[in-house]
């Protein structure tokens, strides 16, 4: 997805100003893909010179209302239709997961427990856009609460799986691993960061 297809997207439900396109952005796409004021303005002023957006109404105060032209509208369904989505190639969160194993058991379960913590903060937050939204029958109500709810469900998963792996990390398999990681590096781990045998999981 990009900025320019997201006003684009917005524009088509119904003509807007820049401050109303700000507006429909924080309360629905902002989740999704953030964007500045000033990026937002930027996008328009771009859409206007390419002819994908024309300024249909002037206001008070210099005020323009924006409207999404019929290039604007094709090339939106191009993007819809024809333009394969890019998806999450990149993740730094995760990336950091392969090279727990130079920290200590402690470490990496601390790590773990504060992506779950992270992911559970944004659950509550996409639940409270959820309860306070004023859905209603048009295209960016009805589409949005279909998006919100993979981030519902995304983040349900996240904590889900950052507290397994928290405790992954504290299993036998896992500490040999760790200790011959860090053994390669010369690192030793901490007393206070050793686990007593009782709380170390075999799964062997």
């Amino acid at each position: 997805m990009s900025l320019r297809h997201a006003v684009l997207g917005l524009l088509s439900e119904s003509p807007a100003s820049g401050y109303d396109l700000m507006k429909l952005f924080n309360a629905s796409l902002a989740s999704v893909w953030p964007a500045t004021q000033s990026q937002v303005y930027g996008e328009l002023n771009k859409l206007t010179h390419t002819g994908l957006v024309e300024v249909s109404a002037h206001g008070p105060r210099g005020r323009k209302e924006y409207a999404i032209t019929d290039d604007g509208v094709a090339e939106l369904r191009h993007w819809l239709t024809e333009v394969a989505p890019s998806g999450q190639q990149r993740h730094d969160g995760l990336l950091r997961v392969f090279f727990l194993g130079i920290l200590t058991p402690l470490e990496a379960q601390s790590y773990l427990l504060t992506l779950a913590e992270g992911a559970a903060r944004a659950h509550g937050e996409f639940e409270q856009i959820d309860k306070h939204a004023e859905w209603d029958e048009e295209m960016i109500s009805v589409y949005g609460r279909i998006a919100l709810e993979y981030g519902l469900r995304m983040s349900a998963t996240m904590e889900d799986w950052a507290r397994w792996a928290a405790e992954e990390v504290t299993s036998a398999k896992a500490r040999r691993a760790s200790e011959l990681a860090r053994a390669q590096l010369g690192a030793k781990e901490p007393e206070q960061d050793k686990l007593p045998a009782t709380e170390q999981h075999d799964d062997e």
